[in-house]
């Protein structure tokens, strides 16, 4: 998996692994990239990452190769001109809960009149040794979007949100909406038929359907409502996970 080819094999229905990245820390990139997982997601939205460290962290990503999405705070036009200067393969974007806000985030993270600013020195356009034509091709190739549908209103709305051309995969995130739903279960009857029902409008437009699972047992029944694109947890559920089992094996062995 390369950046290159991230976009293709997300768009034609790849089951695919990733997850989210809380800790600012390069190393962990270069950890991640000898993994089996297709994607890195560093998480700008809950996490303590800054310009600094997301910038670190994605030059690593380049470097190795490794596509490396981020979730941003916001959808604004200077967030998302920022990390895919950088060099983000593509972005999470939260709370897109309109047709309008979904078509606001597109037109920001695309070339054009009123779009994404152009500049050629960036890490992402390779520091101005590339001509414009394959700057701009590059973009339309490569880069992804990821619509948040974390509201009741934006799974109301899904179906005109999913037509917006841009928007490349609805990701569905369960914990937000069961809160939403006043619910303490992410897993419940009401979020599925919820991940269901974008999953019909991400099918209807072409376009990805994409959750979190906390593990990998979510993963059939989710497979099962449309889902083909994973984000499994985190590295802090990963370290925890393996530092209680080693715990548990020793003083189990005592």
């Amino acid at each position: 998996m390369t950046e290159a080819t991230f976009k293709s094999r997300m768009l034609g229905g790849e089951n695919l692994s990733g997850t989210f990245l809380k800790t600012p820390a390069l190393q962990l990139i270069e950890i991640f990239a000898k993994s089996g997982m297709d994607f890195i997601a560093l998480d700008a939205e809950h996490s303590p990452f800054d310009r600094g460290t997301v910038d670190a962290c994605l030059g690593m990503a380049r470097a190795l190769g490794f596509p490396a999405l981020v979730r941003i705070p916001d959808g604004s036009p200077a967030q998302i001109l920022t990390m895919l200067d950088s060099g983000a393969t593509g972005l999470v974007v939260p709370h897109v809960n309109t047709v309008e806000k979904a078509i606001e985030v597109a037109k920001a993270a695309r070339f054009g009149h009123g779009g994404r600013g152009f500049a050629g020195s960036t890490r992402w356009a390779g520091y101005a040794t590339r001509p414009m034509a394959d700057i701009l091709q590059q973009s339309k190739d490569e880069t992804v979007i990821l619509a948040q549908i974390e509201e009741p209103e934006a799974v109301e709305a899904i179906d005109a949100i999913a037509a917006v051309d841009g928007i490349d995969a609805l990701f569905v995130g369960p914990a937000d909406l069961a809160v939403c739903y006043g619910l303490t279960d992410p897993a419940a009857p009401q979020v599925r038929d919820a991940i269901r029902r974008v999953g019909e409008a991400a099918k209807k437009h072409g376009k990805c359907l994409v959750t979190f699972a906390p593990n990998t047992s979510w993963v059939p029944d989710l497979k099962a409502l449309g889902v083909t694109m994973f984000f499994v947890a985190s590295e802090h559920t990963f370290i925890l996970n393996a530092a209680n089992q080693i715990a548990s094996d020793i003083s189990g062995g005592k």
